[in-house]
């Protein structure tokens, strides 16, 4: 598959790039960024070409992996898609729902194949672990913490503003409902609360009955910093396994989804569609923060 990669920053240099040079079954095509300078500098260190023009990239790829901030990517994931571009996406797939919901319809108008690199969905051990969980079902409670230090330590994404105008919410809030949602269904209502720093926690009620918190932060102490699940119900206690290898391993797998996806016609379970469903809990929970409610949420409609 040829993929274009859409993006220069941190994320796209240390992971998208590398990885896409590297697969044995991509052809590693160009590279597009909003700054021209760094476009060329990051493709030549991986032996492609720069592109000065998005559509002659677009026209020159099957498939664009997409490494740029939410706002950016879901106007650039409707042009790509209406390009006929299949659709490697980063989280959240936008920051509005109206946003979301045009790069899902122009997805399905184009018959094009998405993903949404939750990295947490692309390693082995967690993926395998959340698939069983969602089979055994009975689960009466959940709990997910995610917190990260990017805002108390040197990480290179704290100069990133969109993390800074929209927060650990935003930020690392998909990664913990991409657990939570396929274990305990869809999010009915949510109500948010403010923490210290950008922390913000999340009580939500799930379709299946269950109830689930998640404490989200970009301001936690390194020390204190970290990723856990856990889950309670008739089978007993169940805790998300730790990732045991990086997320260039992880946006692999997401690349080998994607083609898998294309050539099937059968969707990812993390396509633009559930994508969509997160940024609405994103959302709601947005809405709570501002008004001091509770959120509700409509039930989406079942996959086909």
């Amino acid at each position: 598959m040829r993929f274009g990669l859409l993006g220069t920053g941190p994320w796209a240099t240390a992971v998208h790039a590398p990885v896409l040079a590297a697969h044995p079954d991509v052809e590693f095509v160009g590279v597009w960024g909003r700054r021209q300078e760094a476009a060329a500098e990051l493709a030549a260190s991986c032996g492609t070409r720069p592109y000065q023009d998005l559509d002659a990239l677009l026209a020159d790829v099957d498939a664009v992996a997409v490494a740029l901030p939410p706002a950016v990517q879901s106007g650039l994931a409707v042009r790509a898609a209406e390009a006929g571009c299949h659709l490697l996406l980063d989280k959240p797939l936008a920051v509005t729902v109206p946003e979301a919901r045009e790069a899902v319809s122009a997805a399905a108008d184009a018959g094009v194949a998405s993903v949404v690199f939750f990295t947490t969905r692309f390693g082995v051990e967690q993926s395998d672990w959340i698939a069983e969980q969602a089979a055994v079902g009975g689960w009466f409670t959940g709990r997910a913490d995610w917190l990260g230090a990017v805002f108390t330590s040197d990480s290179p994404f704290a100069a990133s503003p969109w993390r800074r105008e929209k927060g650990a919410l935003w930020d690392v809030g998909p990664h913990a409902l991409s657990v939570l949602l396929p274990v305990l269904g869809e999010v009915t209502e949510v109500t948010a609360v403010r923490g210290p720093g950008d922390t913000v926690h999340l009580v939500c009620r799930h379709a299946s009955g269950a109830a689930a918190t998640a404490t989200l932060s970009l301001t936690a102490p390194p020390a204190a910093s970290g990723a856990t699940v856990e889950l309670r119900g008739e089978s007993g206690v169940a805790v998300l396994p730790e990732r045991n290898d990086g997320p260039a391993a992880a946006l692999h797998r997401a690349v080998d989804a994607l083609r898998k996806a294309a050539a099937t016609g059968v969707p990812h379970p993390c396509d633009a569609a559930f994508g969509l469903r997160v940024v609405e809990v994103l959302a709601a929970a947005e809405h709570s923060l501002a008004t001091g409610t509770t959120a509700a949420l409509a039930t989406a409609a079942p996959r086909p």
